[in-house]
């Protein structure tokens, strides 16, 4: 009995464990590949597209505090081009100790704006609707 009890206990805690973890890797992409359909997709003015790339922090913006809060700060990515991360941090950590000259690994959705673009939806969807994005920095993935 007390075996079968462990075992329980055992399967219970590690299907929580994967519901918390995420079940697909993020994908790879070379970063003069991300860099060029950054620069494509600004260029074109596109939106709606989930993309994956590198950026150093050219500076780390108050947070956004209207409805859903996000933290927000501005990448410069390797071809100059500028990107505003808005990553919700009701749905995913803030990267604390965040600063200018930081790199910051990213996934989530671009939309074209005048000033380079926007990145959001860098966190998972607790609704499991849309893909689930993601931020790394310092080694330590917020999602």
């Amino acid at each position: 009995m007390k075996k079968l009890l462990l075992a329980a206990l055992l399967v219970l805690g590690f299907v929580g464990f994967l519901q918390q973890a995420p079940l697909q890797a993020p994908p790879l992409v070379a970063q003069s590949e991300a860099d060029a359909i950054l620069a494509e997709a600004f260029s074109a003015r596109r939106s709606d597209l989930q993309v994956q790339g590198e950026g150093r922090v050219l500076k780390v913006l108050p947070d956004d505090l209207d409805g859903s809060r996000h933290q927000r700060f501005i990448l410069e990515l390797g071809t100059g081009q500028t990107l505003l991360v808005a990553h919700n941090i009701d749905l995913a950590p803030r990267i604390d100790g965040l600063r200018p000259g930081d790199r910051v690994e990213f996934y989530g959705e671009y939309e074209w704006n005048a000033k380079g673009g926007v990145l959001h939806w860098t966190h998972h969807d607790p609704r499991g609707r849309h893909p689930g994005g993601w931020l790394r920095h310092n080694g330590r993935t917020y999602q």
